[in-house]
């Protein structure tokens, strides 16, 4: 587990799940010369608030079946619900690694990771209890919104996602003067966190003033 990820509390997630996330946020989106990985980016932190919310347990949706195999077009087709799809998937993806490998997943080496997560893709692991790819689909996507979502969702630590593709964020009164021009908006992004904590100055109208980033022109 990462020193920072050590500094949060996770309110579903277990110890062993955490480090099967971090390790497997890690592989999706890794650590390079642009910038942090999913791990220290807090993927592992924005699943857990995910899946302690109601959304962990489906309660705004329709769960009396029936449950046939779906298409991509119908949208998720599970009798579980995403707390178990990930507290049994994980179990029994680490529960495959120690049998093939003698060691749970986080504990690969990351080439053997990387084999793992594209055998769970194609649907090419039989897990016990669902669906290989249903797991994997959910982990992706779950994944890529921890690491773009606002920050005050747990992960997208240090806005590290937004500074990756230069997105500033809130907007601000001279973003929306900006959107029609062809140069780039370079702006230290603000999120609603930096918002609730009152590290973002307000303008009258309630915008964000944004920091400008100067270039090596200088301007």
């Amino acid at each position: 587990m990462s020193k920072s990820a050590m500094l949060d509390r996770y309110w579903f997630l277990t110890a062993p799940e955490v480090r099967f996330l971090e390790a497997a946020a890690e592989r999706l989106i890794p650590t390079d010369e642009h910038g942090p990985g999913g791990r220290d980016a807090g993927v592992a932190v924005y699943i857990d608030r995910q899946l302690a919310s109601i959304w962990g347990v489906h309660g705004r949706n329709y769960r009396s079946g029936p449950w046939p195999e779906g298409t991509p077009e119908q949208g998720f087709q599970s009798p579980l619900v995403p707390q178990e799809i990930y507290r049994i998937g994980i179990g029994e993806i680490n529960d495959y690694c120690v049998r093939t490998y003698d060691r749970p997943f986080d504990q690969l080496a990351a080439d053997r990771q990387d084999e793992v997560l594209t055998a769970l893709e194609k649907g090419k692991i039989d897990l016990p209890s669902l669906s290989a790819k249903l797991f994997f689909d959910l982990l992706l996507r779950n994944t890529d919104e921890g690491y773009f979502a606002d920050p005050i969702y747990g992960g997208n630590r240090d806005k590290v996602g937004w500074k990756l593709l230069g997105f500033p964020g809130l907007p601000s009164a001279a973003y929306r003067g900006h959107l029609d021009k062809s140069e780039p908006y370079r702006a230290e992004p603000v999120s609603m966190l930096d918002v609730q904590r009152n590290e973002a100055q307000l303008d009258a109208e309630g915008f964000v003033k944004h920091v400008m980033i100067k270039t090596s022109g200088g301007k």
